[in-house]
């Protein structure tokens, strides 16, 4: 463990980890309460569209295109609130993302080195990230987090009404709608920077799924999310420099083992409950014959 903690490159990734899961395991209780788990997908793949296009084009400003290409992609998401009951919103954000995804590529493939380019956009390069990214990275999420903090009764309340599907009252542009979107898209065009897609969309998605598992109040749920994302990260980073795996993808591979294990923790509960019920109506029954 300390030969491991002494190289700089693994104490910047677990730092980057860290952060990054502190943030978008907290903002993916709202995502997945919202039932809009591909939107992370799709503003990630936005991003990602715009570095494509700036290399394309040529000239540099990969960062600033990418946060216009997100920052309109976060504007235009803000409007969807599907009134249909035959459709989701899972399936216009699907749509978004697979088109964003088609065109990345076909702006990769257009580059010399477009293999590896798009390995890189999908599990990104925890091991190469800078003390001046990590430095950039805490700045953002610092002030989402601020602002998260600061108003989270009135996310918590606009996340709620999408749970409950009460969203007919809503006007067409809802301010506070818009700045959840906004919120996203930001840590996700930074995030990905660095991270990847898919273990950005995991940070986002696997911790909180596995938290409502365990508790129904929204303060555990974040907690324990945030719990399982940094552990994730952890273990991940731990395995990929032990037996030589790509960063990423063990992160991911990390978050996905402790879901199984925070699920099968939930069904031996629940057979355990269902198990005494069971032997408890039968001894009742016994009783009274």
């Amino acid at each position: 463990m300390a030969d491991l903690l002494s190289q700089s490159f693994v104490v910047n990734a677990l730092i980057l980890s860290t952060i990054l899961g502190l943030l978008l395991s907290y903002l993916g209780v709202h995502v997945v309460g919202r039932g809009i788990v591909f939107v992370d997908l799709a503003l990630g793949q936005i991003s990602m569209l715009g570095v494509a296009f700036a290399g394309y084009i040529g000239g540099g400003g990969e960062t600033i295109i990418s946060i216009a290409f997100t920052m309109v992609g976060a504007f235009l998401l803000s409007f969807i609130k599907v009134k249909d009951k035959r459709l989701k919103h899972e399936a216009i954000i699907g749509i978004v993302y697979a088109v964003a995804s088609a065109g990345t590529v076909l702006l990769i493939s257009k580059t010399p080195h477009g293999e590896s380019d798009i390995s890189e956009v999908l599990f990104g390069s925890l091991f190469t990230v800078t003390t001046d990214q990590i430095i950039t990275l805490a700045i953002v999420f610092g002030i989402i987090g601020i602002l998260q903090f600061f108003f989270r009764r009135r996310f918590f309340e606009l996340t709620e009404q999408f749970e409950n599907r009460q969203v007919e009252h809503m006007r067409i542009f809802d301010l506070w709608n818009f700045l959840f979107y906004l919120c996203i898209g930001l840590s996700i065009v930074f995030a990905v920077r660095v991270a990847g897609v898919i273990p950005v969309f995991s940070y986002l998605i696997v911790p909180p799924v596995a938290a409502i598992l365990f508790s129904e109040s929204k303060k555990v749920v974040v907690g324990i999310s945030m719990l399982i994302s940094v552990l994730g990260g952890f273990l991940g980073i731990f395995s990929s420099v032990h037996f030589d795996f790509p960063a990423g993808s063990s992160v991911v591979a990390a978050l996905g083992v402790l879901f199984v294990v925070v699920a099968l923790i939930k069904f031996s509960r629940f057979m355990k409950l269902r198990f005494f019920s069971e032997n408890g109506s039968s001894k009742s029954t016994h009783v009274t014959e």
